[in-house]
């Protein structure tokens, strides 16, 4: 049990930013395409977080071109460059799946101040 408890904490980032539900965040990301390499960023809400340690995901959603795009997050993959909230959610859930079948303003998440 502690061979694999310290392999996992070697290969998880220091520092992680505090990331909840129903925040909106901006995720860079390391993109590889043929030989060069750049970063991309990925802007949307968190609809879920699971999981705990070195498997810890967020699943983030975002609307582009009237079509919904969702995408899962390791939080500590090496590929992710850096996490930052925009915004923080004001919600009661932990998942937010219901924001799947909710379009335009019914979609948005209210403001925590």
């Amino acid at each position: 049990m502690d061979l694999v408890k310290t392999l996992n904490e070697q290969y998880m980032k220091p520092r992680v930013p505090q990331v909840n539900v129903g925040d909106t965040v901006r995720v860079t990301v390391r993109v590889k395409e043929g030989n060069r390499v750049r970063n991309q960023a990925f802007e949307g809400t968190v609809i879920a977080k699971k999981h705990g340690g070195i498997n810890e995901t967020i699943t983030v959603r975002r609307i582009s071109y009237n079509v919904g795009c969702e995408k899962v997050f390791p939080i500590h993959s090496p590929t992710i460059v850096s996490i930052e909230t925009v915004r923080r959610g004001k919600v009661r859930r932990a998942k937010l799946y219901y924001l799947r079948d909710r379009v335009g303003k019914a979609a948005k998440v209210k403001e925590r101040l």
